[in-house]
């Protein structure tokens, strides 16, 4: 794997580490930690503040039904996947939000295909599949876009990103991303609001395939 670049700023590490950052994004932003080593120490240090803080925190006496209650939430979840299993191009927390399944590549048109993982009010995550030299539709955003490069690269009006890479669009970037030759581009992207086509048709298709 080359060298990653492009990483997790720092205050979205922190409200990762907080757990305060949406569950959309934080499956993203897992994601790359899991890939890098720079941003996995950085969050490391975030959660050690973390201990520090709470640690220095004055308790507060709960009752004995609550204690109880909670300890039996605690038992009965399922264990957390390890971030750090992989299965092929896919790192451990994409691989738990496919519940162990292959992808279920959907067409969007021009060979791109797609697998919405999770969609709700709230965001959206799917795995998207560029084949070698196809652009993704210029568009720009209506919220926050996080996407984290699994497989092959792409350029678009920002550089260049391969795998491990994270970009982070917002409503300032109006961009046209294209597969490098090679490899097919394999990326795990996060949305909090639809995206903002240029062109009629992906406008048109937008509903249909919730992006």
């Amino acid at each position: 794997m080359t060298a990653i670049t492009h990483h997790v700023p720092d205050a979205m590490l922190a409200a990762y580490a907080a757990g305060s950052l949406p569950h959309a994004f934080s499956v993203v932003v897992a994601s790359h930690v899991s890939l890098c080593e720079e941003c996995r120490t950085a969050l490391e240090a975030h959660q050690a503040v973390g201990g520090v803080i709470l640690e220095e925190t004055e308790t507060v006496p709960v009752s004995a039904s609550l204690k109880r209650d909670l300890l039996l939430r605690l038992d009965t979840q399922e264990e957390p996947a390890r971030e750090f299993r992989r299965a092929g191009v896919f790192p451990g927390p994409v691989v738990a939000a496919l519940k162990g399944r292959p992808p279920r590549w959907k067409a969007l048109g021009m060979g791109v295909r797609q697998d919405i993982l999770m969609h709700d009010a709230e965001g959206s995550v799917r795995l998207l599949y560029i084949p070698p030299g196809q652009a993704v539709p210029d568009h720009s955003h209506n919220g926050l876009e996080l996407t984290l490069v699994l497989q092959g690269r792409f350029r678009d009006e920002t550089g260049a990103f391969g795998v491990g890479d994270l970009e982070i669009a917002d409503s300032t970037l109006e961009h046209t991303p294209v597969a490098d030759e090679g490899d097919a581009c394999i990326c795990l992207a996060a949305t909090d609001a639809p995206l903002r086509f240029r062109s009629l048709v992906p406008r048109l298709l937008q509903p249909i395939f919730r992006i």
